[in-house]
């Protein structure tokens, strides 16, 4: 009876060596049976059964049998009675362990294979098929070209189930991960960003525009980011892996941030609109969150765009080579940098205290600096200067010397005495040092409130200092504004202890200015002895002499409130006028709030904020 040959592929064992087999002799494989109809038929067990080489050269293979398994191999082949000629059952259980080498197998090309198919069929080995096993080095069975082998895994069908449902297990919880965080960032993320804009939508001082809340929003935003990146790294370093352990509630946390946002905006705006109301400003329009949400993302994407390149930087260079950068660049931010952009700046604001505004005419007055009488130019007093003596009333004396009027300060000193002198400021009943805030600027309010204090019997006269703003004089240059403000008081002062009929001294200055004329007096006392009165309006973080001097600070005034102590501690609003609702202080909070209101404070109108009014002059005490 003729045999089909089973064409299937079976793993060829990598220890034994490839070569043909011989076309004229028999193969038996073992293992492997075949029925009448060709069917496969596998014994239960394929341990003890190997093949083995009978010569070198004919390449004819003999299948020997462990005896104790020829018989179980044999009732397993066996044909069934009454059908002898069907096929026969598969009662192969495979094991998953390849049988043990054959010694001097590796020499004569010996094949070792556990699926090897052999014809019980008369107990011969089946010939004339093609070998799909490498045998001796004479090349395949005649007229058949050989077939790539095909390699199976020998194991249990069930342990193999197992771990095809484990790994698409694993498949599965991996895309619900990519899902999960393809929609929700890490937690860490979210309470980083979301904690950096409740921040920055927090109760502020005064009304804020669209601009200045993106502003904020985005710095705040970024900064919270900066800080969740700063602490995963820590914990990470410690072994907590964040990320892992609440990859879970991503989903909720972007769910609950979202909410939290959201209700903190609606109170913001609650906020703004009765801010905005007492100080009578246009209310929230429709387009305010939009802008301050694009403003925003346009700010945090680019800070955390350069956060990441940097980032990307340092670990491209490694650590060592970011260091020996970092070292470069500090000493050349230090030596070449900061000095650029000091000198840079420093120009800019010389060139705008020298440009002339065409809307600004020189006074004609001879009791005005800059007149065509004056010892003063008009070029000379600066941009703020003019401003001054342009300004009306044209009753009181306004006497101004700027910082190109003369060289140096004890020049400028004796200058304004000089033009005092000459303008007849030591003949009026009233004389007010008046200290101007960095950039020269002397509020018009409070001049004219003076003007109409006094009835326009007094001389005002200032000194300019710096040509720069208040904010930047007051952190890099407030020596300057001391410095000045003790020159020119004491040279009045003893000026006027020389005149039979000395008009009467007082002191004023608003912002930088009334810290600088605090720096004239030692104490309470000392400021009232030598003083008739004296007005401080907006002091920063009211910084002082009280005793008689008038001090005029609005609750809704950010320099008032402003100092690094309110990251943790109120901030004292003793005699401040209460123009508007105060929000309450909170620990760091209050203080970077504060410190984004400082943006607008010249923003207000006039009795809010750093904005005061003729009530400068009109509330100055007397003698």
């Amino acid at each position: 009876m003729s045999t089909a040959s089973d064409t299937r592929g079976t793993p060829a064992d990598p220890r034994c060596e490839s070569a043909g087999p011989d076309p004229t002799a028999p193969i038996r494989q073992p293992g492997r049976t075949t029925t009448g109809r060709g069917r496969i038929t596998r014994p239960p067990t394929v341990h003890g059964i190997e093949a083995k080489h009978n010569g070198a050269d004919d390449g004819a293979v003999e299948t020997v049998t462990d005896p104790r398994r020829e018989s179980a191999a044999s009732d397993a082949t066996a044909p069934v009675p009454g059908r002898t000629a069907g096929p026969a059952r598969n009662t192969r259980q495979p094991t998953g362990r390849d049988p043990e080498p054959t010694p001097g197998g590796t020499e004569s090309g010996a094949i070792e294979s556990p699926l090897a198919s052999t014809n019980t069929a008369g107990g011969r080995p089946a010939t004339g098929q093609q070998s799909r096993y490498a045998g001796s080095r004479r090349g395949t069975t005649e007229g058949v070209q050989p077939q790539p082998v095909t390699p199976r895994r020998v194991g249990s069908v069930r342990m193999r189930h197992r771990a095809a449902s484990a790994e698409r297990g694993e498949e599965a919880a991996r895309l619900r991960r990519i899902s999960i965080g393809t929609i929700a960032p890490r937690v860490g993320t979210t309470m980083g960003i979301v904690l950096g804009v409740l921040a920055s939508l927090a109760p502020g001082l005064l009304p804020r525009t669209p601009s200045a809340q993106a502003i904020v929003t985005g710095l705040l935003a970024a900064i919270g980011l900066g800080i969740a990146g700063v602490v995963r790294f820590v914990l990470r370093r410690s072994g907590i892996d964040v990320d892992a352990v609440f990859a879970r509630y991503r989903l909720w946390a972007l769910a609950v941030g979202v909410v939290a946002v959201g209700a903190m905006a609606g109170y913001a705006e609650y906020w703004q609109s009765r801010l905005r109301d007492v100080m009578g400003v246009a209310p929230v329009g429709a387009g305010y969150w939009l802008q301050c949400l694009l403003g925003a993302t346009l700010i945090g994407g680019v800070l955390v765009g350069v956060a990441r390149g940097i980032r990307w930087l340092i670990r491209r260079l490694g650590r060592k080579r970011s260091v020996v950068v970092a070292a470069v660049l500090a000493v050349a931010v230090q030596f070449a940098a900061i000095p650029a952009v000091i000198e840079w700046r420093q120009s800019a604001y010389a060139a705008a205290n020298a440009a002339l505004e065409p809307g600004v005419s020189q006074p004609i007055s001879g009791t005005r600096s800059g007149s065509p009488v004056s010892t003063v130019s008009w070029p000379s007093l600066g941009a703020q200067g003019r401003r001054f003596v342009a300004g009306t009333p044209t009753r009181a004396v306004r006497v101004y010397v700027g910082l190109d009027s003369a060289p140096d300060l004890n020049t400028r000193v004796a200058l304004a005495l000089r033009e005092l002198e000459r303008s007849g400021g030591l003949e009026r009943a009233n004389l007010v040092v008046t200290i101007p805030t960095g950039s020269g600027w002397i509020d018009a309010e409070a001049a004219a409130g003076l003007d109409d204090r006094f009835d326009g019997d007094v001389a005002l006269v200032g000194m300019q200092y710096s040509s720069a703003p208040s904010w930047a004089t007051f952190l890099f240059g407030r020596t300057a504004a001391e410095q000045s403000a003790q020159a020119l008081f004491t040279a009045i002062e003893e000026r006027l202890s020389t005149l039979p009929r000395a008009p009467k001294l007082y002191v004023y200055g608003q912002s930088l200015g009334a810290v600088g004329g605090h720096s004239i007096f030692t104490d309470n006392a000392d400021q009232d002895r030598r003083t008739c009165a004296a007005l401080w309006a907006g002091p920063p973080a009211g910084r002082a002499h009280h005793g008689g001097a008038t001090v005029l600070a609005n609750a809704s005034d950010p320099v008032v409130h402003w100092s690094p102590s309110l990251l943790w501690r109120a901030p004292d609003l003793t005699g401040t006028r209460p123009d508007a609702p105060v929000p309450q202080w909170l620990p760091i909070l209050s203080f970077l709030q504060t410190s984004a209101d400082l943006l607008g404070a010249l923003d207000a109108p006039t009795g809010h904020g750093h904005r005061y009014g003729p009530d400068q002059g009109t509330l100055l005490g007397g003698c």
